[in-house]
């Protein structure tokens, strides 16, 4: 693995080492016993939006395995007067170890990793949002004891988070239901890949179907960054998406809640459902944490 832009671009056994490692850090976090794998090493945490637990999480994780996470606001720099974007990312692989960006394209993260001569994660862009994605599956198996074989559905927006829960359960041998609206789809791309998965994957307008059977109900805002403009249409268009307690008992007794926070309650989730599975969906957060530092301990210390 040379950088982390998608997760769909890792084999099922990079995905499963990430997961290994990043339970291993947990647990020698928990011990007080952190090791210093990232000793001397700089990471450029350059961000086009705003964040929460992505930049805390990078933060914290990075000073924990002893380097140094540098946040760096793309308003600040000099590409908010028109420095090519090229530029500051030939610039940065020569003050930096590795880059994490959140930016709203694609197409720049890609740029990123072609000229900056440094390992590149993605912090999320408008396609894929592989950290959350891993930290994901990390508490699904923690919870569970396993991923393959599980059932499991998203309902709501079909976007970034939704495109790299499809690449990653599928590749974890989990089944997967997405039910999103009409217009609001997975990616042309991911939805052909997840064709060749066969039965173990299903795209519907119905949000009982994803939740019928599931062990795990993932949910996603419906108004994200940069679709304030949006927001009225979109609710009006989500309107019946609502994983409510009514939609979480069509699931299995047991059935799991992730939402990658921030949640909007009452429109993509009821506060009583989120409420209820509170514990799971903030060890969802914290493990964004240990899923960030194995990323960058397998791409700048060898684990």
């Amino acid at each position: 693995m040379k950088h982390l832009l998608t997760l769909g671009a890792l084999t099922p056994p990079e995905m499963l080492h990430i997961l290994d490692i990043a339970d291993e850090y947990k647990r020698l976090h928990k011990a007080g016993a952190d090791p210093k794998d990232l000793q001397g090493k700089t990471v450029a945490l350059l961000f086009a939006q705003h964040s929460t637990r992505t930049r805390a999480s990078l933060e914290a994780g990075i000073y924990h395995l002893g380097g140094l996470g540098a946040y760096l606001s793309a308003r600040d720099l000099q590409a908010a007067r028109g420095e090519p974007l090229r530029d500051t990312a030939r610039v940065l692989g020569r003050y930096y170890d590795a880059i994490v960006c959140r930016t709203c394209k694609q197409a720049d993260l890609e740029l990123l990793a072609q000229v900056s001569g440094v390992p590149v994660v993605s912090g999320m862009t408008d396609y894929a949002h592989p950290l959350q994605a891993l930290a994901d599956l990390m508490t699904v198996r923690a919870y569970k004891g396993r991923l393959a074989g599980l059932r499991a559905g998203f309902i709501g927006d079909g976007c970034n988070v939704c495109n790299s829960l499809i690449a990653g359960c599928l590749a974890m041998g989990m089944t997967l239901t997405v039910a999103c609206p009409p217009g609001y789809r997975p990616a042309a791309d991911v939805l052909r890949r997840a064709a060749g998965y066969g039965e173990a994957f299903r795209l519907t307008d119905d949000p009982d179907e994803a939740a019928r059977g599931a062990d795990v109900l993932f949910t996603d805002v419906w108004v994200s960054m940069g679709m304030e403009r949006e927001a009225e249409r979109r609710r009006r268009d989500f309107a019946g998406y609502t994983l409510d307690a009514a939609r979480l008992a069509l699931a299995k007794p047991d059935c799991m809640v992730q939402h990658p926070l921030p949640a909007h309650r009452g429109e993509e989730i009821a506060p009583d459902v989120l409420e209820q599975h509170a514990a799971e969906i903030f060890d969802e957060a914290e493990n964004r944490l240990h899923v960030g530092k194995a990323v960058l301990g397998v791409l700048l210390a060898g684990r």
